[in-house]
């Protein structure tokens, strides 16, 4: 199962499993990770499950898509090159080892 590591501001790490086909998002509710609310339940309109993708997984967590784009700019308080919404981003054998920051703003 592919592994995805949640960072809060205070540097505390929660490393969760999670099936190839969830998302960061629903992987973080499930397994209780703080700062991640998932409001909306993943339909991609809330901009409560923001992350910043650590640099070296960038690239293959991919960029967001026109409306998961426009929710980052409206939704949240400190946008970043590598901001996403978990609720976008599908977990894959590739992404195992998958390091993602929770803002201040949702701790």
């Amino acid at each position: 199962m592919p592994k995805v590591v949640y960072v809060s501001t205070q540097g505390d790490e929660h490393v969760v499993e999670a099936a190839a086909g969830d998302t960061v998002m629903s992987a973080a509710v499930r397994n209780g990770v703080p700062g991640i609310i998932g409001e909306c339940g993943g339909n991609n309109s809330c901009a409560t499950c923001h992350v910043w993708v650590r640099a070296d997984f960038a690239e293959r967590a991919g960029g967001p898509g026109d409306l998961e784009d426009d929710l980052l700019d409206l939704g949240v308080e400190d946008r970043r090159a590598t901001s996403r919404l978990g609720c976008q981003i599908e977990v894959t054998e590739d992404l195992d080892g998958l390091v993602v920051e929770v803002p201040p703003s949702q701790a």
